[in-house]
């Protein structure tokens, strides 16, 4: 065992390698966001809520021939979102980034979206513009959290629909230890309750005005019988691990696989038929680490974005945050 090294919280984009940009339509009620990784990363990804809305992830698992990848994308919009990627691919080609295919360079992209369109207006969507304009800002190094990029429209706690919801939002959060980096990006969209894993106080959730009070997602759940055609079935949280450590195809999915456990510790339920949980991980292949640490770094990282994810979220929309509890 080696000699314990001093941890610290750092931005996650100091993760050498790594550029994050946001664009998003405050109009519209809806954002992405965008992971450059143009040196190209090894990914995984890991679903697990069971209504995903996902773009390039069979080719992250290990029996499959790609093995780097040069950009994730996180966004609104329902499965309209995913539109957006193909700005990140025209950023991507006119730099002459991507898988070369003789003719040109095919940049790969993965992607997930969230269900944002009962906030603002639903006909506002991620496009190929907003994509492209979000790696602009990458480029530039205009990055932000809260409510922007893929979680301008995130809300949360909408068992009893958007009147009782609160806002979600973006967050990251990020650890080094020596030269090792592990970071969390996420887009808080849940049907669930945000709750502190440490006091297991509700951050944010479904919220009674006149009760002024939480109304506890988890126990209505087991209280109640949920209605088939519940009209607020779209949801989802969407989230990338980030880390400069060597990685093998099967570790980093492995590393996916774990961060799940930041999810199910900072959210509650989760991974309901109501959402299409997914986390994407990358890595930039520059400092030996063993996969075990990895993926417990991972965990308190997701953990952590979650819940900064609302923390930073401001109100939009008339919808309460938790900046104004």
């Amino acid at each position: 065992m080696e000699v314990t090294r001093e941890m610290e919280c750092v931005n996650i984009t100091d993760i050498p390698g790594i550029k994050i940009g946001n664009a998003e339509d405050l109009t519209g009620g809806t954002g992405c966001t965008v992971i450059l990784c143009e040196r190209g990363s090894v990914a995984g990804v890991d679903v697990r809520g069971g209504a995903p809305g996902t773009r390039e992830t069979d080719l992250l698992n290990p029996i499959n021939m790609m093995d780097r990848i040069h950009a994730i994308l996180l966004a609104g919009g329902s499965a309209f979102g995913l539109d957006a990627a193909a700005g990140v691919m025209k950023y991507l080609e006119d730099k002459g980034i991507g898988f070369d295919v003789g003719v040109t360079k095919v940049p790969i992209v993965s992607a997930a979206v969230l269900f944002d369109l009962a906030v603002g207006d639903y006909r506002c969507r991620p496009d190929k513009e907003m994509g492209y304009r979000a790696c602009i800002n990458a480029e530039n190094g205009r990055f932000s959290e809260g409510s922007v990029g893929a979680g301008t429209g995130a809300t949360v706690g909408k068992i009893l629909g958007m009147k009782n919801a609160m806002k979600g939002g973006l967050g990251s959060y990020c650890i080094k230890i020596g030269s090792l980096y592990v970071g969390a990006l996420v887009s808080v969209n849940c049907f669930g309750d945000v709750v502190d894993p440490d006091s297991c106080e509700i951050l944010a959730g479904a919220y009674s005005s006149e009760n002024k009070d939480f109304i506890n997602t988890e126990r209505l759940v087991m209280e109640s019988k949920l209605s088939d055609d519940n009209p607020f079935a779209g949801n989802t949280t969407i989230g990338v691990i980030i880390t400069n450590a060597i990685m093998t195809k099967s570790e980093v999915n492995k590393v996916a696989s774990m961060a799940h456990n930041g999810y199910a510790r900072s959210i509650r339920p989760v991974h309901t038929m109501y959402d299409g949980d997914t986390i994407f991980a990358l890595s930039t292949g520059e400092v030996e680490a063993d996969v075990n640490q990895i993926g417990v770094l991972a965990v308190k990282a997701m953990e952590q974005a979650v819940l900064n994810g609302v923390k930073k979220a401001g109100p939009l929309f008339g919808i309460r945050a938790y900046s104004e509890r």
